[in-house]
């Protein structure tokens, strides 16, 4: 049984931001839908499925009512995966346009400091924030593209405003 989220998402941490001129805030994007796909580029899973999914996310929803964003979470490989060249390749070879961040690296544990504020157990992860900023879906693993639409779709509907 699922049972809905409504806690304020926690802060993106981010050590450095591709595809961006500017960090992004999560609280500056209030409004809008927000999918997050968290992705590792060693990740065979976040290669072949999170991040082209994520991709025709942001190629389906233009509106400008949704926002998607990546979030680069390394808890594992650090040395093969933390160059910011390879990072870059990996995400123009999948057509990735939209922001992703690297999550910043925590000092007490091997999970990267978003991954752990968004309790995320491994990537790939998908998170939706709602239009007041509140985390209303969370998965670890694959979420089909019927299903990941139909959840922004009822998010959208919603009013952007607290009744």
């Amino acid at each position: 049984m699922r049972r809905p989220m409504h806690r304020p998402a926690p802060p993106i941490d981010a050590v450095d931001w591709l595809n961006t001129p500017d960090p992004v805030r999560l609280e500056d994007l209030r409004g809008k839908v927000v999918c997050i796909a968290f992705l590792q580029r060693l990740c065979p899973g976040c290669s072949h499925y999170a991040l082209p999914q994520a991709r025709r996310v942001a190629e389906t929803f233009t509106s400008g009512e949704v926002a998607v964003l990546g979030v680069h979470s390394v808890f594992e490989h650090h040395d093969q995966q933390s160059d910011r060249a390879g990072l870059t390749q990996w995400l123009a070879e999948h057509g990735c346009r939209f922001p992703v961040a690297v999550d910043a690296p925590s000092a007490d544990t091997t999970a990267p400091r978003t991954m752990t504020a968004f309790n995320l157990q491994g990537t790939p992860s998908l998170v939706l924030v709602d239009r007041l900023g509140r985390m209303r879906m969370r998965r670890f693993g694959p979420v089909s593209d019927m299903m990941l639409g139909a959840e922004i779709m009822a998010l959208l509907l919603e009013p952007a405003t607290a009744a």
